[in-house]
């Protein structure tokens, strides 16, 4: 593994991007920048009030607004069985890699495995289009020191919902890579390759889902599907979903549910959340304790992303999960 990086000096963070170079950073996030990321980190100045570099970037965001307009064209290209079976599908997997490797592996480092298991779970987390690894894991352990603080870009409790659920992600501040948060995982090329060109893994599975479509109009007319209809069902419309899903738990997480623990933030257990995001909604008991690989701490809070991992254990492609220590068990109010 490589050491060799270089950390963004103080004059490169001091000022959000033009819109040229906003929008040259759709396709290479550090482009205008001498450093590996451009933009404000979050931890430069404290967000109470709104800087430039805590508005909303819209130059920057316009593949976000167009991802939510493709889903639009379903209007046009209709509806089949098999291609809601793959939107799901790509739901499934790519819910599973967020939740798995973005989160409780590139975030908190709650288990162990091989180099190139690693790359493939990023790949398929960089496909969500939610940024790459290392901004995931950067802006996460950012959440955990910082949450429902003045710091915390998507406080529920001081930035409201409608920022706390997607205003934040796109702000200048929130766009940067803070590297400093991340020195176990900079040092990987692959994964600062990633990182910097993190629209090329999407495309890629758009432009592979089209083809599919394409394939099965051709060899099985009889699924009633083709290019254009894949590409909005199993790309747009499953990874606007998948991201909204994503985020209830900095929007809704931090308001609604029980406090088994008590805690310096606001976190909350909520069932519903969980079965949505295959575990998350267990956020009360990953705020008080993250170090583990599970979070829904007893048996009946279902934690589809724990079986996953278990069964990837099983297959010797990880090892070394994080238990939930007894200790933690005991602290518990319920």
């Amino acid at each position: 593994m490589s050491s060799r990086h270089t950390l963004p000096t103080d004059s490169q963070r001091a000022r959000p991007p033009g819109a040229w170079a906003a929008v040259a950073r759709w396709f290479d996030s550090q482009a205008g920048a001498e450093g590996p990321a451009a933009g404000m980190a979050p931890g430069d100045v404290p967000a109470a009030g709104l800087s430039d570099a805590d508005r909303i970037d819209w130059a920057r965001a316009v593949p976000f607004v167009l991802l939510h307009l493709g889903c639009f064209a379903v209007l046009w290209v209709g509806v089949s069985p098999v291609a809601v079976a793959v939107a799901l599908l790509m739901y499934a997997l790519r819910m599973f890699a967020l939740t798995g490797f973005y989160h409780r592996y590139f975030s908190h480092r709650t288990f162990r495995t091989s180099r190139a298991a690693q790359f493939v779970f990023a790949v398929l987390g960089a496909s969500c289009a939610q940024r790459g690894p290392l901004w995931w894991a950067a802006h996460h352990r950012h959440h955990h020191r910082h949450a429902d603080t003045e710091r915390d870009l998507h406080a529920p409790s001081r930035v409201g919902f409608w920022r706390s659920h997607m205003g934040w992600f796109l702000t200048s501040r929130a766009f940067a890579t803070d590297l400093k948060r991340v020195p176990d995982l900079r040092g990987y090329a692959e994964l600062r390759w990633l990182d910097r060109y993190d629209v090329a893994v999407p495309a890629a599975l758009g432009a592979l889902l089209y083809g599919l479509g394409a394939l099965l109009a051709r060899v099985a007319p009889q699924l009633g599907t083709d290019g254009p209809q894949m590409l909005v069902w199993g790309f747009f419309i499953s990874t606007v979903v998948l991201f909204h899903a994503t985020v209830t738990i900095n929007s809704l997480a931090h308001r609604y549910g029980r406090r088994r623990y008590d805690t310096r933030d606001d976190s909350r257990n909520n069932a519903w959340l969980a079965l949505l995001t295959f575990g998350e909604g267990w956020h009360n008991n990953h705020h008080f304790y993250p170090g583990s690989a599970r979070q829904g701490f007893r048996a009946h809070e279902i934690d589809i992303t724990w079986y996953g991992l278990r069964l990837l254990a099983a297959c010797g492609l990880i090892w070394d999960l994080k238990p939930v220590p007894a200790w933690v068990l005991a602290k518990a109010k319920e």
